[in-house]
């Protein structure tokens, strides 16, 4: 009986040790699976990140003619504007001068309306 018990033992043991063995390499999968996961998915950002940045290039090229075409009208009317504006200083500039001078040139000298005269 005590060698059957020492046999028994002893299969219980390796079979201790064969799930021990089992276990590791379950944790050691389940390990290599999120690496595996997190190197996919790292993958995939880095991919859909190229492909949005292309994305955008091509956004950003189609529309920078816009953007030229858009500063070259805005630079017409600007230059259309100046234009208006010189022209409407030359035809009121003689005008504008004439008053300011009248004005400072030809004083009527008169009394401040809240100066009362005084009586002797």
């Amino acid at each position: 009986m005590a060698g059957q018990q020492s046999q028994s033992i002893q299969t219980l043991l390796e079979a201790e040790k064969e799930a021990a063995k089992v276990v590791q390499q379950a944790r050691q999968y389940r390990v290599q699976r999120l690496k595996d996961a997190r190197s996919e998915a790292a993958k995939e950002i880095e991919e859909y990140k190229k492909s949005k940045e292309a994305e955008f290039k091509a956004f950003e090229a189609s529309h920078a003619g816009n953007t030229q075409a858009v500063q070259a009208a805005i630079d017409r009317e600007t230059e259309v504007k100046q234009q208006e504006i010189r022209e409407q200083y030359n035809s009121h500039k003689d005008t504008v001068v004439k008053k300011l001078l009248d004005r400072v040139v030809l004083v009527n000298p008169e009394l401040h309306r809240n100066l009362s005269k005084v009586e002797a």
